[in-house]
């Protein structure tokens, strides 16, 4: 990777194989400039946050937070389930903030976008994240917002934004590689 490249961990807070939000990720992706590298962050087999594990985290929790330390930038991409963020996303979140004083996430730059077909997107799971992170010191983009709403032309055949949603995802992704570019290290 190259000096002025900058590595984007993307956390997608569902686990199932058809999901939009993995969809979502990865139509982001396409549409991202050449200086952002991205990586998928597997949380799907992190056991149960349990503090008595702090000091000796099985090998799924020192993989996740490897590739977050070797990261510059967060790209949080989340479902939302009963108005609030996935369990498997907060104990993935919870597993990167411990032991205490040695969080993974502290100062990293993330953008937080989520889709649903439900007509208000992910609007509360993205206020919850969001209330998360700034506790964890993580700054977060905040506009322009993206509640996204996954209509039947929102994607095209090969996965990619549909003609309906490539302008604002587009300018979604250029905003939030500003973003880290402007925060990173």
């Amino acid at each position: 990777m190259g000096r002025d490249t900058y590595r984007i961990a993307v956390i997608v807070g569902s686990l199932r194989r058809e999901s939009i939000n993995l969809k979502l990720s990865e139509a982001l992706i396409r549409l991202a400039p050449a200086d952002l590298a991205f990586e998928r962050v597997g949380i799907g087999d992190l056991p149960l946050y349990n503090q008595d594990d702090d000091e000796r985290p099985s090998p799924a929790v020192l993989a996740m937070k490897g590739k977050i330390e070797a990261a510059q930038g967060l790209l949080f991409v989340t479902p939302e389930y009963n108005r609030s963020i996935p369990g498997v996303l907060k104990n993935a979140i919870d597993h990167g903030s411990r032991p205490y004083g040695r969080s993974v996430w502290n100062g990293r730059p993330a953008g937080v976008i989520g889709a649903s077909f439900g007509m208000i997107g992910t609007a509360p799971a993205q206020q919850h994240l969001r209330n998360i992170l700034a506790c964890l010191n993580v700054p977060t983009l905040g506009q322009p917002e993206a509640f996204v709403r996954v209509t039947e032309d929102f994607f095209d055949g090969e996965g990619n934004a549909g003609p309906g949603s490539r302008e604002f995802l587009q300018k979604w992704m250029n905003r939030f590689a500003a973003w880290v570019r402007l925060h990173a290290d």
